[in-house]
């Protein structure tokens, strides 16, 4: 593998840390931002956890979970105008509130990233085995584990390879994903009304987009963390910042454009399929426990049916799932690897993970050992779960609770000082991030300490010396954020400057110089 340190520069600000400047415009960054939340795989994985956890008023939910979602891209929009620094949450938490805060934000990103791409990983080995009619090694978990180590192996070297070949994928991916996932959707509405509906049909209701319909507190926080990571993903398009054009600006736009399309998407797919299948805990009915983690490979022989061109359609949906977790794999790595490539930049992780590929101006150590670490997380996983697919999803919205929170905060405390400049500096710079942060700081706390902490909930619960048996998604969630704290402790003896002589101080912005809203 031939690398170098990244060229010479006066600094590790953006544009100084030779990654390939401007191969991203508008259309290829709102691309990667929708390509990395994968509609398709999203709501294949979730989309059942959320009927589970809210039964009817699961239309609703996934509209809820917009708000903090759109809160936060706007955090994202303003920092990045004034850092436009691949980094994202590692710098701007850092600018806010100091250099071991910042630490922590960039671990945040890390671990959501790597708990999820064992969910993608397992997703992509059992719709790669359906798609050619192997349902029996799609059952296997030593088939699925070994497809799923290959699907990262190749993703990895995709993303290793350049940013535009990426990027250029994705618009095709993402292109025919989203007509197959509209197709679905009115055809699922249509039969719900016609002469051959299924006995599971139910006609679309105004009590579905109640919210105070749901059970109970819980019940609503649960389906939020879950609704929230269908919405996650988003922020690819500024963590590739530095090589898109108009880099202050751009990003930007792009996250808050991706999240208002992925509601529309959203709604649409989770409204017709609910209609169709009804919640029912049998057969095709979304509430089905044993496909509560993967909703749309059985939904597509119902909705299109088995012969003629309902054949194809169907065998194109698993496609879609299939290519949408392909998208979201190598989007997962592409924001993980420019995190700790900026952390390393900064000084704040070995100067290994600085290293960029003297032709594809992109990081190389850090790319691999994403693509490593991910595997070895997804084999553990594996090993200790009953049920991958829906730990990892529960146990990776705290991750993103985690960071994405941490961003609306850090915007809010950045920008105090410009606050009263204008009524639009208030809004956009602290009202809306702010808000955002809260929502995102309550489903942390009570999901982590009192939803997911029971040993009852989730698939899988373990014993913790001193405490006694806990949920297993707060014991991976938790336990993954704790151990940045420790491996934290380590860099800091072992490359201190980081934390002794941060190279991006705290500090507010100055009202003279900060962008506007």
């Amino acid at each position: 593998m031939s690398t170098t340190p990244a060229p010479p520069r006066t600094g590790s600000g953006a544009g100084e840390k030779g990654l390939k400047t401007g191969a991203l415009g508008l259309l290829s960054s709102v691309c990667i931002g929708l390509a990395s939340t994968a509609p398709a795989y999203s709501l294949a994985a979730t989309l059942g956890l959320i009927v589970v956890g809210v039964g009817l008023q699961a239309p609703i939910i996934t509209i809820l979970a917009f708000v903090p979602m759109l809160l936060i891209a706007y955090a994202y929009k303003e920092l990045n105008a004034a850092d436009p620094d691949c980094g994202t949450t590692f710098t701007w938490a850092a600018r806010a509130f100091g250099p071991r805060t910042g630490w922590m934000g960039g671990w945040g990103i890390v671990v959501a990233d790597v708990i999820v791409m064992a969910n993608l990983a397992q997703i992509a080995g059992v719709y790669g085995f359906r798609l050619v009619g192997l349902d029996s090694f799609a059952a296997s978990k030593a088939w699925t584990t070994t497809a799923g180590v290959v699907w990262i192996v190749v993703m990895t070297a995709i993303c290793y390879v350049g940013i535009e070949i990426s990027a250029a994928l994705q618009r095709r991916l993402l292109a025919v994903e989203v007509v197959i996932l509209v197709v679905f959707s009115v055809t699922a509405l249509v039969k719900s009304y016609g002469s051959g509906a299924p006995a599971t049909a139910l006609p679309v209701d105004a009590s579905w987009f109640n919210p105070f319909n749901v059970p109970s507190a819980s019940a609503f926080t649960a389906g939020m963390l879950s609704a929230v990571f269908i919405y996650w993903g988003w922020d690819t398009a500024v963590s590739v910042n530095e090589e898109t054009a108009d880099s202050a600006r751009t990003p930007g736009r792009a996250a808050v454009i991706s999240t208002v399309l992925l509601l529309l998407i959203y709604t649409l797919v989770a409204t017709s399929a609910q209609s169709f299948a009804g919640i029912g805990k049998d057969g095709i009915g979304l509430g089905n426990p044993t496909h509560s983690g993967d909703v749309l490979s059985g939904l597509g022989d119902a909705v299109f049916g088995t012969t003629g061109i309902g054949d194809v359609f169907s065998r194109l949906l698993i496609l879609m799932v299939l290519t949408s977790a392909a998208a979201s794999t190598q989007t997962t790595i592409l924001p993980t690897a420019r995190t700790t490539f900026s952390m390393a930049t900064h000084r704040a992780l070995p100067a290994g993970f600085a290293r960029v590929h003297p032709r594809h101006l992109t990081p190389t150590w850090s790319t691999v050992a994403m693509g490593m670490a991910s595997i070895a997380f997804y084999v553990l996983l594996t090993a200790i779960s009953k049920n991958v697919l829906a730990d990892s999803i529960a146990s990776v919205g705290l991750g993103i609770a985690f960071y994405y929170g941490l961003t609306g905060f850090a915007c809010v405390w950045y920008y105090r000082r410009v606050l009263t400049r204008s009524v639009r500096d208030a809004v956009f710079k602290g009202v809306l991030p702010l808000a955002g942060g809260l929502m995102l700081l309550y489903f942390f706390a009570y999901g982590a300490f009192d939803v997911y902490a029971d040993p009852g909930y989730g698939a899988t619960s373990i014993d913790l010396p001193l405490v006694g048996r806990v949920g297993g998604v707060t014991v991976i969630g938790l336990g993954a954020l704790l151990l940045g704290v420790v491996l934290m402790l380590v860099q800091r003896v072992a490359q201190g400057s980081w934390f002794r002589h941060p190279d991006v101080p705290a500090a507010a912005a100055d009202p003279a110089s900060a962008p506007g809203s």
